[in-house]
């Protein structure tokens, strides 16, 4: 390998919120943080020295989007999704979740409902609330070995009212990489049913092997023209704080309307090493992910296989995708309090409670195994010390 995953860099002091803000979120500053969808590992070479470059040029004003960073996107989304999109389709925002708030607010009214699909990443539910619409929940289904959808149940649920669509794909937390089938099946009701699809792909470039990521409005020219996809090498490649990702919307109509939020909020910018982060990491960073998405899977095998042995109590699927684990507390006979505080003052680990991702939450936590595997290591026997005190 070219890359060290197994180094640990310190962050404690690095302005980070996972490793920096632990005191007033956990009420301890020396646990443990395995929690949020942040990653502990160096960004990959060529983004680290490109930025050096730039930094060494030491003017830092307003950026324009030159065609080449269109053209990296294009080229990445060719290559790994083999998705045709054109420079048009392609607009730019702070984030995914700003990406959902600007879908929301522009294709629906207050009082109307979006559909989303619980257990999910708890901002699907703030970006509802702080729009004034309402959230019409279709939750997953535990079939005993997965969670999947249930559209019997997900078609019932839309009435006159619901006019858009929260899709997670892959799925966070619970790991899903959604099949072809599945896709095709959801995205018939939603043509059906005349449903704006906002889907956030995040996670997409963190496939596991035996997996494929499908961009939703790829499958076929009616999913396009009614799909806003979200992507961003924020996850991928760790540059997060660099707040810049991509909204991906072929309907020339949707596009207009989502570009007048967009206008409307005066983000229709992008910074200096947001644009070089994107441009360096998807031209450059394909030997890296390759070999993180071999430490990954390699950390997944360690996690479940530890659990399995050491924490029977707890359970958990081994995800499709991400690097998130999703692990079901519900076999040990106390309240989530309970174990929260367990697991924080016995035990010294920060996990992410499951209750702000919906009502099925409730009696699970999220794991972050994206780290070096000593930490990894630390923070499973710490979980097992802090069941084993209950």
């Amino acid at each position: 390998m070219k890359y060290n995953f197994h180094e640990i860099v310190d962050r404690k002091n690095s302005d980070s919120i996972k490793w920096g803000n632990l005191e007033e979120l956990y009420g301890d500053k020396d646990v443990l943080p395995l929690w949020i969808a942040d990653m502990d590992f160096k960004s990959p070479d060529e983004v680290i020295e490109a930025f050096k470059e730039r930094a060494d040029h030491g003017v830092f004003g307003y950026t324009w989007k030159r065609d080449s960073l269109y053209n990296a996107v294009i080229d990445w989304v060719k290559r790994r999704f083999n998705w045709d999109i054109k420079k048009e389709w392609i607009l730019f925002t702070p984030g995914v979740v700003s990406g959902l708030n600007i879908g929301v607010r522009g294709l629906t009214k207050e009082g109307e409902k979006v559909l989303v699909q619980p257990p999910v990443y708890p901002p699907f539910y703030r970006v509802i609330h702080n729009s004034r619409r309402i959230a019409n929940k279709s939750p997953l289904k535990h079939n005993g070995e997965r969670y999947v959808m249930d559209y019997e149940e997900l078609e019932s649920k839309i009435d006159e009212e619901t006019k858009l669509m929260m899709l997670c794909s892959p799925h966070n937390p619970v790991g899903r990489v959604w099949t072809e089938e599945e896709l095709t099946r959801l995205g018939d009701i939603c043509i059906k049913n005349d449903i704006i699809i906002i889907s956030d792909e995040i996670h997409c470039d963190f496939v596991l092997k035996g997996h494929r990521h499908i961009p939703l409005a790829s499958m076929s020219k009616e999913l396009a023209e009614r799909t806003i996809t979200l992507m961003a090498p924020s996850k991928t490649f760790n540059i997060a704080g660099l707040s810049t990702s991509i909204a991906i919307i072929p309907n020339e109509k949707l596009r207009s309307i989502y570009q007048e939020e967009i206008e409307a909020m005066e983000i229709d910018n992008i910074t200096i090493f947001g644009a070089l982060g994107l441009e360096v990491a998807y031209n450059n960073g394909e030997q890296w992910l390759s070999e993180v998405l071999e430490y990954i899977e390699e950390n997944i095998d360690f996690a479940v296989d530890y659990i399995d042995k050491n924490i029977p109590e707890i359970k958990v699927d081994r995800p499709d995708g991400t690097y998130l684990l999703w692990l079901d507390f519900r076999g040990i006979d106390k309240s989530p309090d309970e174990i929260n505080k367990a697991l924080i003052e016995v035990g010294k680990v920060a996990l992410n409670d499951g209750r702000p991702y919906g009502d099925e939450g409730e009696g699970f936590f999220r794991l972050n195994i994206g780290c070096p595997r000593p930490i990894l290591e630390e923070g499973l026997k710490r979980i097992e010390k802090a069941i084993k005190s209950l």
